[in-house]
């Protein structure tokens, strides 16, 4: 039986450093919060919720907070969030943001400074493409899929800067931009996938071409993750979603003799592990 384990599976540099962040503010004791969940992982955020860590699902909960560290989560958020924070004296603001998303934060507030019209690739409704929308001084368009990028259109005295969120499909990308260029606007693209997500990408899709099965897990509601699915069912079709071990609930063919696995960068490795030895102990 051969199991096929991603190098890049799990915590990538972002998420380890945002989780490390909230169980180092936990040890220095008093009320903490997290606005939004620190990461997409069900799993974390309930072990800090058991910590004693409350996550702060809306602007108007934040309002009615007086005091207590407020520690931003991975993905980021807009300015206005910041402003708040600071704006309560009782408030300790911690910024667990990644690096990455805190880069594209820069570029969007300086380009649009300088009156450029700012387009986000990726998903409206994530929260690091909403914190990225939040440091505009323009107007923003977030396209996702080739109809809307064909769609847009723009003032041609007015130049445009493209960014991407951090864990969109690099292919994806490529193909949006290209619908972009063919516009005739005066353009300024900047690749902010993250390396790590390029990598992961990469490796995720090396694999599901040489497995008989392979497995995928993460969060639901984690962005990654769904790329990683996505890649993977392209390249092979028993691709399997999965949270956690109990969500492996069914057998593989008797053909299967390899399977691959590999894991969001919100999931922590004692899962990816489980998952491992579980695999490998299955009587195919």
């Amino acid at each position: 039986m051969k199991v096929i384990v991603a190098k890049t599976a799990g915590f990538c540099f972002g998420v380890k450093r945002a989780v490390d962040t909230v169980y180092q503010e936990i040890e220095k004791g008093g009320k903490i919060y997290t606005y939004g969940e620190i990461i997409h992982n069900e799993e974390v955020v309930k072990d800090l919720e058991n910590k004693g860590v409350t996550v702060l699902n809306s602007k108007e909960e934040l309002e009615q907070l007086q005091e207590g560290t407020v520690i931003i989560r991975s993905h980021g958020v807009s300015r206005d969030i910041y402003e708040l924070i600071n704006s309560k004296q009782g408030l300790k603001l911690v910024d667990a943001s990644c690096p990455f998303v805190v880069k594209i934060h820069k570029i969007v507030e300086e380009e649009s400074r300088k009156g450029k019209k700012i387009v986000v690739i990726g998903d409206e409704k994530h929260p690091e493409v909403q914190g990225i929308v939040g440091f505009s001084d323009t107007p923003v368009t977030v396209v996702q899929t080739k109809e809307e990028a064909e769609n847009f259109e723009n003032d041609p005295s007015q130049p445009v800067c493209i960014v991407s969120q951090t864990t969109f499909n690099l292919k994806k990308f490529e193909e949006l931009v290209e619908i972009f260029n063919k516009k005739g606007y005066d353009i300024n693209t900047v690749n902010t996938i993250c390396s790590a997500t390029e990598q992961r990408q990469s490796e995720a899709r090396e694999i599901a071409s040489q497995v008989d099965a392979m497995i995928v897990i993460g969060g639901k509601h984690s962005s990654n993750t769904r790329k990683l699915f996505e890649i993977c069912s392209e390249m092979c079709r028993d691709t399997r979603l999965i949270q956690t071990l109990a969500d492996l609930d069914s057998g593989f063919p008797d053909s299967t003799s390899c399977v691959g696995i590999t894991a969001g960068a919100s999931t922590p490795n004692y899962i990816i592990e489980e998952v491992q030895s579980n695999v490998r102990g299955t009587d195919f």
